[in-house]
């Protein structure tokens, strides 16, 4: 028999979930299964999968041992703790990601990302420690291609996390991207809208109009911000947010991002995507757990490309 203490990173969540997080090894259907005979409790009473477990819950578990053995791991230590970091509180890291990283892997070998870099992080800092945790791990609240730089949020803990995802989801974080694109706009600023598709080997397909019920509307503005003799430098807001879909649009309306040569760019020294997340504004002022951070903006304070693009000239 063994007994799980409910903490504030466990709480909140269904019982399911929970066992699902901290007990790898035991299959879903058996899982199912002793909940349904009672070898798992909460409270010691009875419980059901989808139960919502609150702080100072006990779980207790009558099922065997082999169940509990899993390896801690602390391969992250591997990754350099090497961040450039915007801003942080007990809540929140906000990251300048620099072209090149990985956000995450699902290749064991791929050690060097930046979620790594951020448990290695939090570890040395004495805020995580992957021994002492039962359900959740610091993680990223949104991700950005490996080539692409700019801000990435990353919650410290469970209830960060949640309210994180809620305020993009509800698009009360405005996050602001640039992006150097070839020839001159037709206009210095305006509004880009299609429907986007992906195939099945990932690929997008931008059309004025729907050409399958997967097709979905994608909408964004722009406003140029500078100009070069044959780029123009753009500031854009997404009002929706799908794959590549600012790569994609550019370049469905004969503007390719610089060096962007899977979307049809003009091979060019700059070796990836001119494109960055440049900043992020909190309109979170109804939000219980990031009110403090309300109409709060967070900048990158170097354009990584346009720093390249420059000086290859």
């Amino acid at each position: 028999m063994r007994q799980l203490h409910i903490f504030e990173n466990d709480a909140s969540q269904r019982l399911d979930k929970f066992l699902q997080k901290t007990l790898p090894k035991l299959p879903k259907s058996l899982m199912y299964k002793y909940i349904r005979n009672k070898k798992i409790k909460v409270n010691g009473k009875r419980a059901i999968p989808e139960a919502k477990l609150h702080v100072g819950d006990i779980v207790t578990l009558y099922i065997s041992e082999e169940f509990f053995d899993n390896p801690i791991d602390y391969s992250f230590l591997d990754a350099p703790k090497t961040l450039s970091i915007i801003y942080e509180d007990d809540n929140i890291l906000i990251i300048d990601k620099p072209i090149g990283l990985l956000v995450h892997s699902d290749i064991k070998e791929d050690k060097d990302t930046l979620i790594n870099r951020i448990l290695h992080y939090l570890y040395e800092k004495k805020e995580f420690d992957p021994l002492l945790t039962q359900s959740f791990t610091p993680a990223l609240a949104h991700r950005l291609d490996r080539n692409t730089q700019g801000i990435i949020m990353a919650a410290k803990n469970a209830t960060a996390l949640r309210h994180l995802n809620l305020l993009i989801k509800q698009r009360d974080i405005d996050k602001v991207y640039v992006a150097l694109v070839e020839g001159k706009l037709s206009n210095k600023q305006g509004e880009l809208v299609h429907f986007h598709e992906k195939d099945i080997h990932g690929n997008v397909k931008i059309t004025d109009a729907p050409i399958s019920s997967k097709s979905k509307q994608v909408r964004l503005t722009y406003k140029v911000i500078e100009n070069y003799k044959d780029a123009q430098l753009v500031e854009i807001h997404l009002e929706t947010g799908k794959s590549h879909q600012i790569r994609a649009q550019f370049a469905a309306v004969g503007h390719p991002l610089v060096g962007d040569t899977r979307y049809k760019a003009k091979a060019n020294k700059m070796p990836y995507q001119a494109l960055a997340a440049s900043r992020v504004i909190f309109h979170s002022q109804n939000d219980r757990i990031f009110s403090y951070l309300a109409d709060e903006e967070f900048i990158i304070k170097e354009i990584e490309f346009t720093k390249f693009y420059k000086t290859s000239k």
